[in-house]
């Protein structure tokens, strides 16, 4: 049963590097930093991914004592007070970076070598599970922007015209939405603005709580929310490559240029007339279908459940907030925050079935999923003039095609998860075999 399990872990890692390679490779050719050179630059200058750095060490962290935890966190904190130190001396103010993080990254790689050249067998293995948790998190940031620069440059038109018509099926919430947001004045926009960029931050403390166990038990439970937030950062970024869109901000608003259609988001909606492939810049990256916020934000939410009620709350405010913030500026259509749902349940069924069995139910709502966002994405393409035209009946069908994924969802977890009880009462008794 080893030997499988590693020669498993073995081929992901050199999946993961030959595409962080290829990737490398793409940017420069773009004349561009990638991935690992962006990486390691982190290690000296001032850190773009800052806050998520210290959120990265806070994962890495679940496989330390409390003892090694004080001590990691204070010597990341003393080392960017230090570099925090030399850069006032030196007179070199940060202007395109944060003024911390290096110091957690500093930490992490202090933590791998300890794990190389003090460490042995299952302790090694430990601690280097942590170390691959706390730099996945920061690589798929890093990865995801480089990715997004290839749809900027291989995908020159765009299909907000199709998804605009299409959005009239679900009442435009972007642009209602937009108005709203608007109306809120700039407190409004920070604040929705803080919990749109943060959400690696609220995905680490569902995912802290949830590991809080390893130091102890020294081993990691079968399902928890990073596994499934690398699966969907890893598949959705692939169907952007399929369906480039833009979003409405700079389609049809201000944020185009000259780019854009028109400048009406949000106070006024798209006409309906027939849709066309919209060209656009080399800049813009193509990433709204499906909203990957959403699908994030809809895997904290459904990972909070199980947690204790002020995570349970923070969840569901973190899902709503990121909702209201991605239809609020104008980054996504309601078409794509549907897509999002139903791509979001499907993978998570799936994620969760990998780890405790395949059964028929599980095959079946993998499949269900499937299908509903397949012809999603068929009718936004094709069908966009009629879901204008008939909004009345192709927004209730869609909403409906969600709602039973969803429904599959909550039964296939009451099967697999019968009393819901509270995670304190599912966790083995001492004693118990």
């Amino acid at each position: 049963m080893r030997r499988p399990r590693v020669l498993l872990w073995s081929a992901a890692g050199a999946v993961t590097l030959a595409f962080l390679v290829a990737l490398e490779i793409a940017a420069r050719h773009y004349g561009l930093p990638g991935p690992v050179t962006t990486q390691v630059q982190e290690l000296v200058v001032a850190p773009q991914s800052g806050f998520l750095l210290y959120a990265s060490m806070g994962l890495m962290m679940v496989v330390l004592t409390w003892r090694q935890r004080l001590i990691a966190l204070g010597v990341a904190l003393g080392i960017d007070a230090v570099i925090a130190l030399i850069r006032l001396v030196a007179d070199a103010p940060v202007t395109d970076g944060h003024p911390f993080g290096t110091g957690a990254l500093w930490v992490i790689v202090g933590v791998t070598v300890i794990a190389l050249t003090r460490r042995t067998g299952p302790e090694r293995m430990l601690l280097l599970k942590g170390v691959g948790l706390g730099l996945l998190l920061v690589a798929g940031r890093k990865t995801g922007d480089t990715w997004l620069l290839i749809t900027s440059k291989t995908r020159p038109l765009v299909l907000d015209q199709y998804l605009a018509n299409a959005d009239r099926a679900f009442g435009n919430p972007s642009w209602a939405v937009g108005r709203l947001v608007e109306a809120t004045g700039p407190a409004g926009d920070f604040f929705l603005d803080s919990i749109y960029t943060q959400l690696p931050v609220a995905a680490v403390c569902v995912a802290v709580y949830q590991l809080r166990h390893v130091a102890r038990d020294r081993v990691f439970p079968g399902h928890h929310l990073v596994r499934t937030f690398l699966v969907i950062g890893l598949v959705g970024p692939a169907i952007y490559m399929i369906f480039p869109v833009v979003g409405p901000i700079f389609a049809f608003g201000s944020d185009g240029g000259h780019w854009a259609m028109a400048d009406l988001w949000p106070d006024t909606a798209v006409p309906v007339g027939t849709p066309h492939h919209m060209p656009f810049d080399e800049i813009t990256p193509r990433n709204c279908m499906p909203s990957l916020h959403t699908a994030w934000a809809t895997a904290i939410y459904i990972h909070s459940r199980r947690g204790p009620k002020f995570l349970r709350y923070a969840g569901t405010f973190w899902l709503v907030a990121t909702l209201a913030a991605t239809l609020g500026f104008g980054y996504h259509y309601g078409a794509d925050l549907v897509a999002g749902v139903v791509f979001t349940l499907t993978l998570e069924v799936g994620v969760r079935a990998f780890d405790r069995g395949w059964d028929r139910s599980a095959v079946l709502l993998v499949v269900h999923g499937t299908v509903v966002f397949s012809v999603l994405l068929v009718a936004y393409r094709y069908l966009s003039l009629e879901m204008a035209h008939y909004p009345w009946l192709y927004g209730p069908l869609f909403l409906l095609a969600m709602g039973s994924v969803i429904y599959g969802y909550v039964r296939i977890v009451r099967r697999w998860e019968p009393k819901a009880a509270p995670l304190a009462q599912l966790e083995p008794q001492p004693g118990m075999a």
